[in-house]
């Protein structure tokens, strides 16, 4: 499949619908995804009711299919005929750049429609520019959670923005995870001794803006584990830009953090990442978007914060002087963890924690970053959840999750919000919250 956003091959619309409908025909004759998301469901019956034949599908079924794939990458790690395979099948690759072209294809009619541009743009920025919105919203921050929380207001923003009114949004605090960590006393690389692991953690805009006891419980367990943890100038991954259509924009911050990121690694610095999908979007994005020895530099040393753990271990160099016992536990394993074909990492890790008894599933959550937050499809996401929801109800568990965002679906669900596996082993350790 062709996947180079320099290629005038890859915005032909006449071109794109062609690999589309070649992609829908394998799949179609495989079946193996056939319940893994509305995609292929209706997929599967648009087809069917044309008899088999997918160069009947209409504009109107193509595009639903397109509209309702929301990215979990599931299906890739299951087909038998992704690269290097000759039928060359990656189905959420194929119906992300359909998207693109959709996207690029309706900006001209949009220009005739200026309060309809206007509004759009506004809409678009707010789910993709999450930088933007994070520092806004932290600068007012209990007015923004304020605002997120009212019935009024959540009708007003389901009428003209499209977030559905009952959807559980993310909390924003006013000292971000950066500020924060700006604040701490530095260590000075005179004290630091030879062999020292070296770590910049990538804290995702989602950590910084909503969920900083996350990034604060990674770096209380990297340095007790005498790990030199640093944070580097970052910018937001790019995925929420590319999930609302604006390449150039997730161009412009990809390019952004290639360069800041690789600079650290040549310097002897592991990338470490505390969120599923932007871990993903750094070693398997990054690399296609960019396609340069920087960027697969960066994807070459990026882990996942428990795949690093697993390795410190591994190399006998973990602590495992744990403190405190936490029982029974419910884990989650995020669909970008699935992808990146790592194992279960955070299931050994917490696994090592003496008396700590893990329960695992893997399965979509619904949340899929802003898919389930848009009003067409919030229902549709608390159903692609129930599984999950089911499974993380058990009594006498504490539940965990990798990915913030599952664990508010989670919450919207089931009234309790998972943890961050880091946040268990902090806890472990006896390490507490810290201030």
């Amino acid at each position: 499949m062709n996947f180079d956003l320099k290629s005038p091959e890859f915005w032909d619309p006449q071109a794109t619908r062609q690999e589309l409908l070649r992609v829908f025909d394998v799949c179609h004759g495989c079946r193996v995804c056939e319940t893994y998301c509305p995609s292929f469901v209706d997929l599967f019956r648009f087809v069917d009711d044309n008899f088999g034949n997918v160069d009947s599908l209409s504009e109107e079924q193509i595009g639903q299919v397109v509209r309702e794939c929301y990215q979990c990458k599931l299906c890739y790690t299951v087909c038998p005929y992704v690269p290097p395979h000759e039928w060359d099948i990656d189905f959420p690759r194929m119906l992300l750049r359909a998207h693109f072209v959709e996207a690029k294809q309706k900006r001209p009619a949009l220009a005739a429609r200026l309060v309809d541009r206007l509004v759009d743009r506004m809409v678009d920025r707010m789910f993709g520019d999450t930088d933007l919105v994070g520092n806004l919203s932290s600068l007012a921050a209990p007015l923004a959670n304020w605002a997120n929380q009212n019935p009024k207001i959540r009708e007003r923003m389901e009428k003209y923005l499209g977030i559905h009114r009952d959807r559980l949004l993310p909390t924003f605090h006013s000292e971000t995870f950066a500020k924060w960590f700006a604040k701490r006393p530095r260590i000075r690389p005179s004290e630091k001794t030879e062999g020292t692991e070296k770590v910049a953690l990538f804290y995702t805009c989602l950590i910084n803006y909503n969920e900083p006891a996350i990034g604060k419980a990674t770096v209380a367990v990297l340095e007790r584990n005498k790990v030199d943890c640093i944070v580097p100038d970052q910018q937001c991954c790019g995925l929420p830009f590319l999930d609302t259509g604006q390449v150039d924009r997730a161009l412009k911050k990809i390019e952004a953090n290639v360069a800041t990121l690789s600079k650290t690694v040549k310097q002897g610095y592991k990338i470490v990442v505390p969120s599923a999908s932007c871990s993903y979007m750094l070693k398997l994005d990054y690399p296609r978007f960019l396609q340069t020895p920087d960027a697969t530099l960066v994807a070459e040393n990026t882990y996942d914060v428990s795949e690093y753990l697993v390795k410190l271990h591994q190399a006998g160099k973990l602590d495992l002087n744990f403190q405190q016992n936490p029982g029974k536990i419910r884990y989650h394993q995020p669909c970008h963890l699935k992808a990146q074909n790592i194992g279960f990492k955070a299931q050994e890790l917490l696994s090592l924690i003496p008396g700590a008894e893990v329960k695992r599933m893997q399965c979509c959550s619904g949340h899929d970053g802003s898919w389930s937050v848009k009003k067409e499809n919030f229902e549709a996401s608390m159903k692609v959840g129930k599984p999950l929801f089911k499974f993380m109800k058990a009594e006498g568990s504490s539940t965990v999750t990798d990915c913030p965002l599952s664990a508010i679906q989670v919450q919207q669900a089931n009234g309790q919000k998972p943890v961050h596996p880091i946040e268990v082993l902090a806890q472990a350790y006896g390490l507490g919250n810290k201030k």
